[in-house]
């Protein structure tokens, strides 16, 4: 590790393809040495000074790896983990953590046993937005907070052919694919919720996953008076909601657009490598800067005041420069294991509380 930190990656979709690959290979201190692709040449073509391999059990028996990331379908993360801290390996696993709030633990008590890192990829916490919301509430622009409402919506109203992520397993489904980024914002902005309430449901016309939610994390502690934060998502949004709306004593911001990002690589860009000095990849287009809507005299409420507050710099990037230095023993995650169970264990209870049609306590 003297050289740096040999990075292999299971699996050559979509989230290696974007999320995982471009980032590892623009952070400096971490070197990507292999990617395992079961079959075709896309990833030889597309990093071909990269070792590539055809199984997973290649690399976990590689001496020269290690760092694992885990990128392929939902309910092989736990197996495709366990594997990889058995070897010896830290390891970052993307969204969900597991399939089962059970099987995080186990995770997170075989990576402390052996002294290795094991990493959520919860890289929306790095998203422009979130970074601007978090900006808005810790400095308290908006007065003392009421509600957080969060959305992301897509319109998808057939279901695509093809793709194990509309098939049919609990460990599929929207609940568990854009609900760990809603749920660790949350948490990462308020802390853990007292009680949840949710509806999480099939709203498509024919469909095998649940392609819809609302969640409601209460926190009744929340600056003494307590605050209620809605994680929201649907697949049959052709007009999507603002994914970021917020209401305090003082007045309220409102925010409309994904981060840049993403459409970013989809569309072939890729970060360039960090610098010594900070520096971004990418800006939030002005178009696309949030609205924040201030009642300077409290006592006159009809009169108020707007302005555009500019998106902070959102890169994933960052991401895993603290996972190297995580690897290193030279910072702690900045999204800890222990985050990656409790987004799990509330995904859980939002099943419960829908089924039952109650809001439930919650107990980590």
């Amino acid at each position: 590790m003297a050289q740096g930190i040999n990075v292999g990656i299971i699996g050559f979709g979509l989230g290696t393809r974007v999320f995982h690959a471009p980032f590892v290979s623009a952070v400096p201190g971490l070197h990507l040495h292999a990617i395992v692709q079961r079959k075709g040449d896309e990833a030889a073509e597309a990093y071909p000074a990269v070792r590539i391999l055809r199984s997973s059990d290649e690399l976990f028996a590689d001496p020269a790896i290690d760092l694992i990331v885990v990128s392929t379908p939902n309910e092989t993360h736990y197996e495709l983990a366990h594997k990889a801290l058995t070897a010896g390996k830290h390891v970052v696993i993307d969204k969900p953590f597991a399939a089962t709030s059970d099987e995080c633990l186990a995770l997170i008590a075989l990576a402390s046993s052996k002294g290795l890192v094991v990493a959520p990829f919860h890289n929306r916490r790095w998203d422009g937005d979130f970074k601007t919301v978090r900006g808005l509430v810790e400095t308290e622009k908006l007065g003392r907070l009421v509600t957080f409402e969060s959305h992301f919506d897509r319109y998808r109203p057939i279901p695509r052919e093809n793709t194990w992520k509309e098939a049919g397993n609990p460990a599929n489904g929207l609940l568990f694919d854009l609900g760990p980024h809603l749920v660790d914002q949350a948490l990462a902005l308020f802390g853990d919720p007292a009680s949840i309430t949710a509806s999480v449901r099939t709203d498509r016309d024919d469909t095998a996953i649940e392609d819809a939610f609302d969640i409601t994390l209460s926190f009744p502690d929340w600056q003494g008076h307590g605050l209620r934060a809605h994680c929201r998502s649907s697949m049959i949004a052709a007009d999507a909601a603002p994914r970021f709306l917020l209401h305090g004593t003082a007045g309220s911001f409102r925010k409309y657009g994904l981060d840049p990002q993403e459409p970013t690589l989809l569309a072939g860009s890729h970060p360039p490598v960090m610098g010594p000095a900070p520096d971004s990849w990418l800006r939030d287009d002005e178009s696309c800067w949030g609205t924040l809507t201030i009642a300077p005299v409290l006592a006159d409420p009809g009169t108020l005041v707007r302005t555009k507050v500019e998106t902070a710099l959102g890169d994933y990037r960052d991401f895993y420069a603290n996972v190297r230095d995580a690897v290193k023993g030279a910072a702690p995650l900045a999204v800890p294991s222990e985050a990656g169970y409790k987004v799990i264990k509330l995904l859980e209870l939002a099943r419960v509380s829908s089924a039952e049609g109650r809001t439930l306590p919650v107990v980590f």
